[in-house]
C-alpha cells in the first residue's frame, strides 16, 4: 500500500506541480463535446423528436378523453342526484299523504266511538227512565193495594163487621183513582 502512494505521489519529468482547472475544459474536449451534441440534436431530430411528439399528442388526447369521461360521469352524477332528490321529495309527500289519511281516519274513528257511546249512554238513560217508570208505577200500584187493605181492615174495625170484601176494594179503588188523578 505503501508503493500506491508513492506512485500517487511522483511527478513525471517535465510536468509541472501545479494542476489543471478541472472545470474549463481543454479546446480539443472542447470541440470533440460541440461535434457530439450537434449530431445528437441532429439524431434526435430525425428520429426521437416524431416520437416524442406523437407521444406527447397521444397523452394530451388521453387526458382530454379522460377530462370528458369524467365530466359525462359528473353529469349522469348529478342527474342521479337530482332523480334521488326528487324521489326523496315524492317519498315525504307520500308520507305526508298517508299521516294525514291517517289522522283522519282517526278522527273518524274516534267521532264513530264517540257517536257510539253518546247512543250508548242516551240507551241506558232511556231504559233508566223507563226502569224508574216502571217502578214508579209499580210501587204506586203497591201503594194503592197497601192503601185500600188498610182501609178495608180501618173500615171493619169502625164498621165492625165485614161487608163484602169485594164490594168494598172496588169502592176504596174507584175512591184512590180519583184522588190519584
Amino acid at each position: 500500500m505503501q508503493n500506491l502512494f508513492l506512485l500517487a505521489s511522483e511527478v513525471a519529468p517535465g510536468e509541472s506541480l501545479t494542476s489543471k482547472n478541472p472545470i474549463i475544459p481543454e479546446i480539443g474536449e472542447l470541440s470533440y463535446s460541440l461535434i457530439a451534441f450537434v449530431v445528437l440534436i441532429i439524431l434526435f431530430k430525425k428520429f426521437g423528436f416524431n416520437a416524442v411528439q406523437k407521444a406527447m399528442a397521444a397523452r394530451t388526447e388521453r387526458i382530454r378523453k379522460d377530462l370528458d369521461q369524467a365530466e359525462s360521469a359528473k353529469g349522469e352524477a348529478e342527474g342521479i342526484l337530482s332523480e334521488y332528490k326528487s324521489q326523496l321529495a315524492d317519498a315525504k309527500a307520500e308520507s305526508n299523504r298517508i299521516i294525514d289519511e291517517a289522522r283522519q281516519q282517526a278522527e273518524k274513528v274516534k267521532a264513530d266511538v264517540l257517536e257510539s257511546t253518546n247512543k250508548e249512554v242516551a240507551d241506558l238513560k232511556a231504559k233508566a227512565t223507563q226502569d224508574i217508570e216502571t217502578a214508579r208505577t209499580a210501587a204506586l200500584a203497591s201503594l194503592q193495594t197497601s192503601v185500600a187493605s188498610i182501609a178495608i181492615e180501618l173500615a171493619e174495625k169502625v164498621v165492625e163487621k165485614n161487608l163484602d170484601r169485594d164490594t168494598n176494594k172496588r169502592l176504596i179503588d174507584s175512591f184512590i183513582a180519583k184522588v190519584g188523578s
